[in-house]
């Protein structure tokens, strides 16, 4: 599989989540939870691409997050989805009160 990355200025009033988004913007727009995860990803597949000579998987790294951010632009709404996704796999309704995390786990989001 071979992966693209385009990274161009962003013009003015572009998404800075647009593809090609900078890594930083990418961060800057993940829930604090995520951000931890997206660095150790990120580190790895920087590393990966060091020893590979090969950007692919940092590309595909880079394009997971991204995707990841633009759901959390609206955390509210990703709380709802990351529960429709949950009830939806398990065919039950999420227990009230239940934590983030652990339906997080259950919608494997």
């Amino acid at each position: 599989m071979s992966a693209t990355y385009a990274y161009d200025e962003q013009p003015a009033g572009g998404h800075p989540l647009a593809p090609g988004a900078a890594p930083a913007a990418i961060r800057a727009a993940l829930l604090p939870a995520d951000q931890g995860a997206f660095d150790v990803a990120y580190v790895a597949a920087l590393a990966a691409a060091r020893v590979s000579l090969d950007l692919g998987e940092l590309f595909q790294t880079l394009e997971h997050w991204r995707r990841l951010a633009l759901l959390q632009r609206d955390p509210e709404n990703f709380v709802w989805m990351v529960r429709r996704v949950a009830e939806t796999l398990s065919g039950e309704p999420v227990p009230d009160g239940e934590p983030f995390e652990l339906t997080r786990a259950r919608a494997g989001l």
